[in-house]
């Protein structure tokens, strides 16, 4: 499975390699703020791949800042609804291209659960699928956002998102 993912890098270096270009990253802060509703300096993004998913999880910086927290969970709570739906727009919006992963994730929907969850200062979508082809788009599409939104997240496969 790990070969997959790093297969899924590799295929999509080219689109992952704009996280690197300084006016992508730029256009991805200013069009993320628009399409989420709050602002990528005042929280922090992360993604986990597991052996059966992944999960999504944002966080706002300041365990104060109520109305962050508050606008993540709406999103967050949203997003779980639509990629359930097969419904990817919102990525494709903040990235500006089709991210890996989701044309299979809408294929297989009924084969993948979305969890939401609120967390101490966010939220979280816990992914999970027990069919391998939906796992490596998921992987591929977890991937992408690490690369994307310059998390410095492991790339690696942990043991399960059920247990995470």
């Amino acid at each position: 499975m790990l070969t997959i993912c790093c297969l899924a890098v590799a295929m999509f270096f080219p689109q992952a390699q704009q996280g690197t270009d300084m006016h992508h990253n730029d256009d991805v802060a200013k069009r993320g703020d628009q399409v989420m509703g709050f602002s990528h300096t005042t929280t922090a993004h992360h993604f986990r791949l597991f052996a059966d998913g992944g999960t999504i999880e944002v966080v706002a910086n300041d365990p104060n800042d109520k109305a962050t927290i508050e606008q993540i969970r709406k999103h967050l709570s949203h997003i779980a609804g639509m990629f359930a739906d097969g419904n990817f727009n919102a990525p494709m919006l903040i990235h500006g291209t089709t991210p890996p992963g989701t044309a299979t994730m809408t294929k297989l929907k009924s084969e993948i659960r979305y969890d939401y969850a609120e967390i101490g200062r966010g939220a979280r979508i816990q992914i999970v699928t027990g069919n391998s082809l939906a796992d490596d788009a998921i992987h591929a599409f977890l991937l992408f956002q690490i690369i994307d939104h310059q998390t410095g997240d492991s790339p690696a496969i942990m043991e399960s998102a059920s247990s995470g």
